[in-house]
């Protein structure tokens, strides 16, 4: 009886490590803290992206990964660029951005 209930909670023991292993970041990947996060703080930029006045946020994509917002697409000036990526810096949570925005 002792060696079932050893058996049954190596498993048990092994079961979690693994579950643990599986929700762990490494460096090309989020994890599942992270990538709720960084869903989070996509969301918020592109509601800033909303209210900004001169800036066409549909034409604006917004990806972010362990906190880095990278922001591509088009838009009609140089001061809309910066203006997206100040936009985008001000959003708690953000780490850093990078800004391959282009004018068309």
């Amino acid at each position: 009886m002792k060696k079932s209930y050893s058996v049954i909670r190596f498993l048990v023991v092994l079961m979690m490590i693994t579950a643990f292993m599986a929700c762990a970041s490494t460096p090309t990947t989020s994890g599942t803290g992270e990538y709720v996060d960084d869903s989070v703080i996509t969301s918020k930029v592109k509601s800033a992206f909303l209210t900004a006045e001169d800036l066409k946020s549909f034409d604006i994509g917004v990806e972010t990964f362990k906190g880095t917002v990278q922001l591509s697409g088009f838009v009609k000036s140089q001061q809309q660029v910066d203006k997206a990526g100040q936009i985008a810096r001000g959003v708690k949570g953000v780490k850093g951005v990078k800004n391959d925005l282009i004018v068309k």
